[in-house]
C-alpha cells in the first residue's frame, strides 16, 4: 500500500465580500485546482467537502454540494465540520482514503459566504449549547476572546500593544502582492495604533474580518503520481487533528469557567502545543526543520502565541523573536508569508485548505514577491473551537 500522498493541484477564489453563494467560490477554487493539476474532473474518485454552517443545508453536506455542482460522476464523498479546523479535517479524510487504497485522486474543497460584522450564533433558542450561551449570557463575540488572550500575553510575558501592532505591519507587507488576499495595503505602526479599539488591547487593524472565499487542493497516491510522470511533488508529511488532554490548563472559549488543576496535575503540554507536536512526530521533523509557517492569526496577538506553540522559541520569547526579524520574509522562518488572516479574513471551511495552498506555492517556488527562498518544509496550524486541532506539514 502506498504511504505517500502528494499535492498535485491547488486553487483559490480570492477572499472578499462578493455577495454570492458559497458554492460559486468553491467551484471556482476546485476548477483552478483541477487546471493546476492537469487532472480531468472524471479522474477524481473522492470528494472531501469542508462544511459551512451559515449557508443552509447545502453547507451541511458540502461534499455532495460540490460534487453535484461540478457534475455527478459516481465518486465517493464525505462532508466534514470542525469549526476553524474544518479544512484540515477534510484534508485528513481524503488522505486516509488514499492511504487505505479506497481512492487514488481526491478533491478537497471548502468555501464560505459570511455575514456582515462579527460571527453570531445561528438562529434559535438552544439553552444547552455553550456556543449559543457565550453570546447570550456573556456577550462573548470572537474579538472579546481575542482580547482576553492578548491581555493574558501582556500579563504573563510583558507584551506591549506595539508588539501586537508589529505583527500586523509584518503581515500587511507580506500580503501586499498576494492576488487572493482581501486587504492589500501596507500599514505602519502608527496606522495600527491610531485605529480604534475593538476589544482592549486590540484595535480594528489587529482583528481579522469575516470574509467570503474558497480554496481547494487535489491529492493523489504515489502510484497515480508515478503513472502521470509527476516527480518531485509536494508531499503531505503529516496531518494532526489532536484534541486537548485533561485537564486543559489554558482555558478556551466557550469553556471559560473551571480549572481542574486545582485537583489534577497539569499535563506535560498545553492543547495548542500538542497540535504541532503531533504533526512533528508523524513527519519525523521538528521546529528546526521548518522553512516557513502559516499560523492562525485571528488577531495579531495570537500569532505570537503560535510562535511558541510550534516551537520557534521558548515560552515568553515570541516578542523578541518578532523584533529580531526571524519571522519576516528574509528571516530564518517567515511566518504567514501569505499575509495571514489579517490580510484574508475568516472564510472558515476554506482557511486550513488555503494554508496548504500557500505552502504548496512556496515549496514549488511559485509565490512571487512573497517567495521564501529555498523553501522545502512548511507547517500550517490552527484551532477549531471545542478541541479541534489542525496542523499540516508539507515537504518537497
Amino acid at each position: 500500500m502506498s504511504q505517500d500522498v502528494s499535492v498535485i493541484g491547488v486553487g483559490m477564489h480570492p477572499w472578499g465580500k462578493w455577495g454570492k453563494n458559497f458554492v460559486e467560490y468553491g467551484v471556482a477554487a476546485a476548477r483552478a485546482a483541477l487546471k493546476d493539476a492537469a487532472v480531468p474532473w472524471t479522474d477524481i474518485d473522492f470528494v472531501s467537502g469542508a462544511d459551512t454552517m451559515r449557508n443552509g443545508y447545502k453547507g451541511y453536506v458540502a461534499g455532495s454540494t460540490f460534487a453535484q455542482a461540478l457534475g455527478w460522476t459516481g465518486a465517493r464523498i464525505a462532508s466534514s465540520y470542525a469549526a476553524c479546523a474544518t479544512g484540515a479535517q477534510a484534508i485528513n479524510v481524503a488522505r486516509a482514503h488514499i492511504l487505505s487504497g479506497m481512492a487514488n485522486v481526491a478533491l478537497v474543497v471548502g468555501a464560505d459566504t459570511t455575514p456582515k460584522g462579527f460571527f453570531a450564533p445561528n438562529a434559535g433558542e438552544r439553552l444547552d449549547d455553550p456556543d449559543w450561551l457565550r453570546f447570550r449570557l456573556m456577550g462573548m463575540t470572537n474579538p472579546s476572546y481575542f482580547g482576553l488572550y492578548a491581555r493574558r500575553r501582556m500579563d504573563l510575558y510583558g507584551a506591549t500593544e506595539e508588539d501586537f501592532a508589529q505583527v500586523k505591519v509584518k503581515n500587511s507587507r507580506h500580503g501586499l502582492t498576494n492576488p487572493n488576499a482581501r486587504y492589500r495595503k501596507e500599514f505602519s505602526i502608527a496606522d495600527v495604533m491610531e485605529s480604534p479599539y475593538v476589544s482592549y488591547p486590540l484595535r480594528l487593524l489587529q482583528i481579522c474580518a469575516t470574509s467570503d472565499g474558497g480554496a481547494a487542493v487535489i491529492l493523489c497516491s504515489s502510484d497515480y503520481a508515478t503513472r502521470r510522470g509527476l516527480n518531485n511533488t509536494v508531499k503531505i508529511a503529516a496531518v494532526a487533528t489532536a484534541t486537548p488532554t485533561y485537564p486543559n490548563t489554558v482555558l478556551d472559549m466557550p469553556e471559560l469557567s473551571t480549572d481542574s488543576t486545582t485537583a489534577v496535575a497539569a499535563p506535560d503540554q498545553t492543547f495548542k502545543t500538542s497540535i504541532a507536536a503531533a504533526a512533528y512526530e508523524e513527519a519525523g521533523l521538528g521546529p528546526d526543520d521548518l522553512d516557513l509557517a502559516e499560523v492562525y492569526d485571528l488577531s495579531s496577538a495570537l500569532e505570537l502565541d503560535w510562535y511558541e506553540q510550534i516551537g520557534l522559541c521558548g515560552e515568553g520569547e515570541a516578542e523578541r523573536l518578532l523584533r529580531s526579524g526571524v519571522t519576516t520574509l528574509g528571516g530564518r522562518v517567515p511566518v504567514n508569508p501569505s499575509g495571514g488572516l489579517g490580510c484574508f479574513g475568516e472564510a472558515v471551511p476554506a482557511q486550513a485548505i488555503a494554508q496548504v495552498c500557500e505552502l504548496t506555492w512556496q515549496l514549488r517556488g511559485q509565490a512571487g514577491d512573497r517567495q521564501v527562498d529555498g523553501a522545502k518544509v512548511g507547517l500550517t496550524i490552527n484551532q477549531g473551537l471545542f478541541g479541534h486541532g489542525s496542523s499540516v506539514i508539507c515537504t518537497r
